[in-house]
């Protein structure tokens, strides 16, 4: 539904659990001509417990597998936090908690590892580009210190109530360009108990007014928020009414008097 939309990025992780399903869309796009493999930017991310410079190859050659490509266009660290191995066969994906565990057991891998594994799949044409993702100043200053190949992207929750100003200045003057995923707030984390109900931007009084002014949904507000904030954001919907209309940004802007009073929201929500 998506690429039949117009979309060409999708974004994956192993996390998501649903990287086979996704390929199978892909091939089937390609296959009804919609698109080439070229004409789509494909990123994945690293999952936590697969942090160890001998599991990134391995992290990397099941998600090629299920997406059935040969390459993906950006690879990202998920999050800076190392888990212990958890084999395949086990519990794929792992998530957080190892298998009958009740809680989060971490492994001795440094960042550092884990990325010098990263840059030879950039090496080997495995991934394009490589990134990180939830990634803060300090954590990209320490590994702008010894990396062979910068971080190309770092995907972090950006929406009005969480502006992250500082983190997208700093990664904008490193040359990092800033994804910013739940562009809508944080509804999505709603039924995971995450986040509350009024979590989510749409109903803030500037955007109404937004919204009322340019013809547009507020959710379309927030989204061209994100492209004229930082640049680039992956919104999310099963909704392909939605997922049509997410799309339909492209045509009108919002006004420098707009683009302050929406950021004007920041609450540092997560």
């Amino acid at each position: 539904a998506a690429i039949s939309a117009g979309y060409r990025a999708i974004d994956c992780a192993c996390d998501y659990g649903n990287e086979q399903q996704v390929g199978e869309g892909i091939a089937a796009a390609i296959s009804a001509g919609l698109c080439t493999r070229e004409e789509l930017f494909i990123t994945s991310k690293l999952w936590n417990t697969y942090h160890a410079a001998e599991h990134v190859p391995m992290a990397m050659a099941r998600t090629l597998k299920d997406l059935g490509l040969e390459y993906v266009d950006l690879y990202l660290i998920h999050f800076p936090i190392a888990l212990q191995f958890v084999p395949f066969e086990e519990a794929y994906p792992p998530e957080w908690l190892p298998p009958g565990g009740d809680k989060m057991v971490y492994a001795k891998v440094p960042v550092s590892e884990t990325w010098g594994a990263m840059e030879k799949l950039k090496e080997q044409g495995l991934a394009k580009e490589i990134g990180v993702s939830n990634f803060n100043c300090q954590a990209i200053r320490d590994l702008l210190s010894y990396c062979k190949i910068p971080p190309a992207v770092n995907q972090i929750e950006l929406h009005p109530f969480n502006t992250q100003e500082h983190l997208v200045k700093y990664c904008q003057q490193e040359g990092i360009v800033v994804t910013g995923f739940s562009p809508l707030g944080s509804p999505s984390y709603v039924e995971l108990g995450g986040a509350k109900d009024g979590d989510a931007c749409w109903d803030a009084a500037p955007v109404k007014a937004a919204a009322a002014a340019h013809g547009k949904t507020a959710a379309q507000v927030l989204l061209r928020w994100g492209m004229q904030h930082h640049g680039t954001i992956v919104p999310k919907s099963t909704n392909i009414d939605r997922i049509k209309q997410n799309i339909g940004i492209f045509d009108f802007a919002l006004s420098d008097d707009e683009m302050t009073a929406i950021s004007g929201l920041d609450q540092g929500r997560r």
